[in-house]
């Protein structure tokens, strides 16, 4: 019984050191990954907080790609037309083939069409109301990441961030919204740090900015 128990000894102590030795590599498992998720949030580049005001210009609009334009030919009805602008940024309408429509104010281009009518109807008077808006490239607001919908939103006097956000949808489970930034077009690409977890999951309205044309908001994914 003794040589029996004897023979066992060993093998059972060398089963309880292996038990000891993966319970320590499992526990130096966990703070070397809590030390990566340290490092990874240390080297995220800082940048300066985006102002709440900007001195935006007063826009006129002009007419993008995609805009529906509903033209109207006073006393003559069978030359009045809804139309698309064509990707190429160009309308064709009756009697009139091709214009370019992209870049124009609605008033300039509806004067640019009664010089065209004018060869053909006796003194046109055109009125052009824009129905559908994208605007121009230059001038639209991009978001792109973890946004619930990433797109372009046509820019509007006065906007917010908020606004744009809720046109998009707001953020995804996965977004690290305080981690978001800012890129700024209009001041040469300069970038902001922006705080859209406050802003939209903890209603924090301090953590709103005014936007201006061209802005990019870039939503980085979560680590933890």
């Amino acid at each position: 019984m003794d040589s029996f128990t004897f023979a066992r000894n060993p093998l059972e102590a060398e089963r309880a050191d292996r038990r000891i030795a993966g319970r320590r590599r499992a526990l130096l498992v966990v703070p070397m990954i809590a030390l990566g998720a340290v490092a990874a949030c240390s080297t995220r580049p800082s940048y300066p907080p985006a102002p709440q005001a900007v001195d935006a210009p007063s826009l006129r609009y002009k007419i993008g790609p995609l805009d529906t334009l509903n033209v109207v030919v006073w006393r003559n009805p069978e030359l009045s037309a809804t139309i698309t602008v064509r990707p190429d940024g160009m309308i064709s309408m009756p009697l009139v083939e091709d214009m370019q429509a992209a870049g124009r104010n609605p008033a300039d281009l509806s004067r640019d069409v009664e010089r065209a009518l004018g060869k053909y109807i006796r003194e046109p008077v055109v009125s052009i109301v824009v129905s559908t808006f994208q605007g121009v490239y230059s001038d639209q607001i991009r978001i792109v990441g973890e946004a619930a919908k990433t797109q372009a939103v046509p820019y509007r006097q006065n906007m917010t961030m908020l606004d744009v956000m809720i046109q998009v949808g707001g953020l995804t489970d996965f977004a690290d919204g305080n981690g978001a930034i800012l890129i700024r077009g209009a001041e040469g690409g300069k970038q902001y740090s922006i705080r859209l977890k406050d802003l939209l999951r903890r209603g924090d309205i301090s953590a709103n900015v005014a936007m201006m044309p061209g802005d990019v908001i870039i939503v980085p994914q979560s680590w933890f």
